[in-house]
């Protein structure tokens, strides 16, 4: 119900997905109002500060890019911005020593387990979300993706691959911190071996491994543990629509509805949503749970 940070930093350090490059990253408290912002210390520019808000979108290609005027740029922000938006963390400094952030285990875990370590602090501050008030849809050829009023957040994502390890796949949960923690925040990213060198060429997946993606390799999944849940390819499609939408800059109360998602879709849905002033509106997230626990009694 109140704005959140971190109680003290947390460190990890790991490989870019795709970029390959090692790289530190320090989670610090934020100041209350300040929202997520990504800096660069590697970088000597005029402004190493990235905000994570959509306007600074730059890429959606296998993953997000922010990027500031001054070039300074963040990669593959989605998992991150995921345990963030699951755990409730509203303002909070990233710095970062590279340009991308550690892959890690290819899911959000472990920065979860990091921020829990390090402990959750509110301030008297009440959390405002977007509040959704009517439909908003936006269509991708196959992909599509809604936004329904909803006084609660929650994603519902429905996948459809022609090989046969994954097939059509469904999952939908409620944005809380629990059902975020057990159920979605180990779905690791995936990709197929066929794909790497395309991939390779392109600049990306440098730093993929067994380690940090589910690998699919002639119909079989390469990865020797197998999968964490039956259905991880979804539920790891689900944590990156949380991600994405929490670039919005505020938790979206509202479910999100989205038919083969990607990166591009989801920054699509949410630039359509707040295009049009009239679907939706400023809302306490207190507000809104009352007004939840008064149509649950009445």
């Amino acid at each position: 119900m109140h704005r959140t940070t971190l109680s003290a930093p947390a460190v990890c350090a790991g490989i870019g997905l795709h970029t390959g490059a090692r790289v530190r990253m320090v989670m610090k408290p934020a100041s209350v109002g300040s929202g997520i912002v990504f800096e660069r210390s590697d970088l000597d520019v005029a402004d190493a500060r990235v905000p994570a808000r959509r306007e600074f979108v730059r890429s959606t290609d296998l993953g997000t890019t922010l990027v500031n005027e001054a070039g300074a740029s963040a990669a593959t922000v989605e998992h991150l911005m995921a345990a963030f938006a699951g755990l409730g963390v509203d303002d909070v400094i990233v710095e970062l020593d590279g340009p991308e952030v550690p892959a890690m285990d290819g899911s959000s875990a472990p920065f979860v387990d990091l921020m829990l370590q390090v402990g959750l602090t509110q301030s008297p501050a009440p959390r405002r979300a977007i509040q959704v008030l009517k439909t908003v849809e936006v269509e991708d050829g196959a992909r599509s993706a809604i936004f329904l009023p909803s006084v609660k957040p929650a994603i519902d994502v429905t996948i459809d691959f022609d090989d046969p390890t994954i097939g059509r796949q469904h999952f939908a949960f409620e944005v809380n911190r629990d059902a975020f923690s057990d159920l979605v925040a180990p779905a690791r990213t995936f990709g197929f071996r066929r794909d790497l060198n395309m991939l390779l060429k392109n600049g990306l997946a440098r730093g993929g491994s067994l380690d940090n993606a589910i690998v699919i390799d002639e119909g079989k999944v390469a990865n020797p543990e197998g999968l964490r849940f039956a259905d991880e390819f979804v539920r790891h499609k689900a944590l990156d629509a949380l991600g994405d939408l929490y670039l919005a800059g505020a938790p979206i109360l509202g479910l999100y509805r989205a038919t083969r998602p990607g990166h591009g879709l989801n920054a699509k849905a949410v630039e359509a949503l707040l295009a049009d002033e009239t679907a939706w509106r400023w809302a306490n997230m207190a507000d809104a749970e009352q007004a939840e626990g008064l149509k649950v009694h009445s």
